[in-house]
């Protein structure tokens, strides 16, 4: 294609910056970019309105999906074309389909909707809970998702990959003081967690203006998240087990909310 400009080196600038980018959330910062890899959530991306800050594409994918490039090449900045070879350094998959595009980072501050759903998730440290929960939020209609600034990054390769592209529709807030953001927030808070003298969720009746807080896989909310709720909710297990993974107590709580 004759807007592809050709790359043979791996000591390319290009090459480097998206090595960075796959492996570092603090490159991703730095450069204000995130990678998007494999043609379905480039696509995704591109019906969104994403536009490509640069696309790369192997030499295999130019010929192998030919008009699908071509098309992904008209939401591209600058388009690069490079060997088989070199793309699998710079994949983060075991298989690449040999298409990646760079993407500018959104914005992430805005208001919250004090009529809005939301689910608000404090230090998930999993890209594959994270993603869970995206996919969970959008088919149910949530507001938006509230993360607290230390948890994984919803732009790294794994959490992208994870959400199906859901992350790239989903509106994203990111509270540098969790807490503090969730009081004035304007939102009745719910604070999902393991104990039985919390009521349970399923006699909750939400309404519009509230937020359901999930915490950390390993710890839950932090006792200051809990205390700054304005109720305590507890999901109803029968049986031996003690807990429930953080994106399933996510998704059971945002039917319970969305219901």
């Amino acid at each position: 294609m004759e807007n592809f400009k050709i790359i043979t080196s791996k000591d390319n600038s290009l090459i480097k910056l998206v090595c960075a980018l796959q492996g570092s959330a603090n490159a991703r910062k730095e450069h204000n970019l995130f990678v998007l890899e494999g043609l379905r959530i480039c696509d995704d991306a591109a019906t969104c309105s994403i536009k490509f800050d640069k696309l790369i594409v192997s030499e295999t994918a130019i010929l192998k999906y030919e008009d699908k490039v071509k098309k992904l090449s008209l939401n591209a900045l600058e388009c690069f074309r490079i060997p088989d070879s070199l793309f699998k350094k710079i994949s983060d998959t075991t298989s690449p389909q040999g298409v990646i595009a760079l993407c500018k980072m959104p914005q992430m501050n805005r208001e919250i909707d004090p009529c809005g759903r939301y689910v608000a998730l404090e230090n998930i440290n999993d890209p594959s809970n994270l993603g869970a929960v995206s996919r969970t939020a959008e088919a149910l209609g949530v507001s938006g998702i509230i993360l607290s600034a230390n948890g994984c990054d919803p732009y790294s390769p794994k959490s992208l990959r994870a959400s199906m592209g859901t992350l790239l529709r989903m509106p994203l807030i990111i509270l540098p003081d969790f807490v503090e953001g969730i009081k004035n927030s304007g939102l009745k808070s719910y604070a999902c967690v393991v104990d039985s003298s919390a009521k349970f969720i399923t006699d909750v009746e939400f309404s519009n203006g509230s937020v359901v807080m999930i915490g950390n896989e390993a710890n839950g909310l932090t006792e200051e998240a809990k205390s700054a709720a304005s109720e305590q909710i507890t999901i109803k297990m029968t049986g031996l087990a003690e807990s429930l993974n953080a994106a399933t107590a996510a998704a059971i709580s945002i039917w319970e909310m969305m219901k």
